[in-house]
């Protein structure tokens, strides 16, 4: 299963790279439609637009409703490079996503399975398949070269 999903995971990393400009934190997303189509991408652009929810899912979700014309997103799949937090995992649930699969796990705040699980949460109304760790180690590395360069400068 995790192989299905690598080159899509390479284009999610392509457009994480597009958050170093910003100085943002490297997260990247695309949706891919039914027929695993990419119909959207984000990347966390938090420090260019000055808006705390503009992670990288939610930005590509926006774009995917755009294009939709529809906030239902049910046969769609969301790549993204870094584990959703919980904000983006309670948007992600709202739009009705049928597979999230991600790269590398956050353990101080993911809520796709590390810190909490709220996709697979029996509670919730809507269930989305995940698929962990594709790419993990590249999508991880992304991440621990921008974090010690940022720690770097400080």
């Amino acid at each position: 299963m995790l192989d299905k999903y690598e080159n899509a995971m390479r284009s999610a990393l392509e457009v994480a790279h597009e958050a170093l400009a910003s100085d943002d934190v490297p997260v990247g997303a695309i949706i891919l439609d039914e027929h695993g189509n990419q119909v959207a991408s984000g990347f966390n652009r938090r420090e260019v637009d000055h808006d705390p929810t503009a992670h990288a899912e939610i930005v590509a979700l926006r774009e995917a409703a755009e294009l939709a014309g529809d906030w239902r997103l049910d046969n769609h799949t969301l790549v993204v490079t870094l584990e959703p937090c919980a904000m983006c995992a309670g948007a992600i649930a709202q739009s009705r996503i049928k597979t999230v699969v991600f790269g590398a796990w956050d353990e101080k705040a993911g809520a796709v399975g590390s810190v909490w699980d709220v996709l697979r949460d029996p509670r919730s109304p809507h269930r989305t398949e995940v698929i962990a760790g594709v790419l993990e180690e590249e999508c991880a590395a992304v991440l621990n070269e921008f974090f010690q360069k940022f720690r770097g400068r400080k």
